[in-house]
């Protein structure tokens, strides 16, 4: 299917405002949601794909993995391309390869087939996930940027919860191939709005392909982010485990020298100098850490401790992402951000979200009205933070290479959501090793513990050490939480000051 260009525009903001601004805002989160809901839809998908295509442990970890390695390895690139080959261009080129992808994986006959489809699907959401922000941020002129900005944050956070729920929902009717199959008639009706509504941009400065810095960043990044998934079943201590991160570490810092010598790099290395950019960037990681991993073993919490099944403990945590929607498509957040300041609504969000998980996991009373009190309160606090952070990094990057800055945030997203759930799943992991009793020592999860118990009491002090141990993980993320949000606003507070 032809689809009509509209005129290249090199101007990073439009003398007027689009009319057709907000649908494409809404075009590109529909693509965003889509994209983030992929890296946890398959969680409730693992006991059908075990049985139908009789895959092992390791098919099913790279079945959910390849996904989130292969993006993470190249959102750096695509930010670079994004910006070098035409933001609405590689849009269209992120939707075919990813729906391209969910075909392919909802035909596999193998998980090997499945594994590759999954990797191709990656290709297409390392350009979505850099296309769709710098589109945004091309569209909207400033004065209307935070709350677009704020409303992409909140698709992604919508997609991050709504995948369980989701996924369970298909399974419930429909073979496991569904999953993939409904990725296709919304790609399609992505890629018709996005050729006929989406302007051309492009960075004016143009410049060779960086081939350097696309190997070095992507084999690098690859490397950090397996080593950080592959950490808690190998141990952090094995020689697999640490020699692929110091292979990564030493790949990124050849990347970072080959980047400060050649003409047009793909990642301006200047841009480090900026105090606020470098506050903005930490800040990323450590909230990432702190939230994506608190989350995780949230829903730990309710499927292992409270008893839910997967799907179902994905539809009662809607109303966490329900707030965070609700909260910026109305502008609340956005006027809030307004009022507090950058690090303020970072260091006010991150509390609130701190106090809330803290809430849900120490509150008396295991009903829902306590739960839903918490998640709305988390809710609140990452409508504000969230957007504040994005905000934050994308404003200490000149509009023309917001495809870069969108490939820092993606990336520092990615590992930092990495990093949380490995620690923080270590935590979870060593504290129920510790309280469980000694003839049921060695069990390496709470389902083989529990299959393991021969009596009712040992199955309650298997539970009980589990409740124990989530309860202490969960008080570390949200101490985590606080501790990156508070820092990230004195970073971002002290740039400030410093500018």
């Amino acid at each position: 299917m032809s689809l009509p260009e509209p005129a290249v525009r090199t101007l990073p903001v439009p003398a007027r405002p689009l009319p057709t601004r907000w649908l494409i805002l809404a075009v590109l989160c529909l693509a965003q949601v889509t994209v983030v809901l992929d890296n946890t839809v398959l969680t409730v998908a693992v006991p059908v794909l075990t049985a139908e295509l009789g895959a092992s442990t390791a098919d099913v970890q790279w079945t959910i993995n390849a996904y989130a390695l292969v993006q993470s390895g190249l959102l750096l690139t695509a930010g670079s391309a994004v910006d070098r080959y035409g933001r609405r261009r590689l849009l269209l080129a992120g939707l075919v390869l990813f729906g391209a992808g969910s075909a392919a994986a909802a035909l596999a006959q193998s998980t090997g087939q499945l594994i590759a489809a999954r990797a191709g699907m990656g290709v297409g959401g390392a350009l979505l996930v850099t296309a769709t922000l710098a589109v945004a941020m091309q569209v909207f002129d400033a004065a209307e940027r935070p709350r677009a900005i704020g409303i992409w944050a909140a698709a992604s956070a919508l997609g991050f919860a709504a995948g369980p729920p989701v996924g369970g929902l298909i399974l419930a009717r429909f073979p496991w191939e569904a999953i993939f199959l409904v990725n296709v008639p919304i790609v399609a009706v992505c890629l018709v709005a996005a050729g006929l509504l989406v302007p051309e941009s492009r960075s004016p400065s143009g410049g060779r392909l960086d081939l350097g810095g696309v190997v070095l960043s992507t084999a690098g990044l690859t490397a950090v982010v397996y080593a950080i998934i592959a950490g808690p079943d190998r141990g952090w201590g094995s020689a697999p485990v640490l020699g692929t991160a110091a292979g990564g570490v030493l790949l990124l810092a050849a990347f970072v020298w080959w980047e400060r010598r050649i003409a047009h790099p793909m990642l301006d290395m200047g841009f480090f100098r900026d105090r606020r950019f470098v506050g903005a960037v930490s800040g990323v990681v450590l909230i990432t850490f702190g939230a994506t991993g608190a989350l995780f073993l949230l829903t730990q919490h309710l499927q292992f401790v409270r008893g839910y099944p997967a799907w179902e403990a994905g539809l009662r945590m809607v109303p966490f992402a329900l707030s965070i929607v609700v909260l910026n498509l109305a502008g609340i957040a956005a006027r809030l951000i307004h009022r507090l300041g950058t690090a303020g609504a970072i260091a006010v969000g991150m509390t609130l979200l701190s106090g809330g998980l803290l809430f849900v996991t120490h509150a008396p009373g295991d009903g829902y009205g306590v739960l839903l009190a918490g998640l709305l309160t988390m809710g609140t606090g990452c409508a504000l933070a969230n957007p504040a952070i994005v905000e934050a990094v994308m404003s200490a990057i000149p509009p023309e290479k917001a495809g870069a800055g969108a490939g820092v945030d993606g990336t520092m997203t990615e590992v930092g959501s990495s990093l949380g759930v490995a620690v923080l799943g270590a935590v979870l992991n060593a504290r129920f090793a510790a309280l469980l009793p000694a003839a049921l020592a060695g069990a390496g999860s709470f389902p083989a513990a529990l299959a393991a118990a021969r009596t009712d009491a040992d199955r309650a002090e298997v539970a009980d050490a589990f409740r124990a141990a989530s309860e202490s993980g969960q008080t570390v993320g949200a101490g985590a939480v606080l501790a990156g949000g508070l820092l990230a606003a004195w970073l971002l507070r002290r740039a400030q000051r410093a500018g």
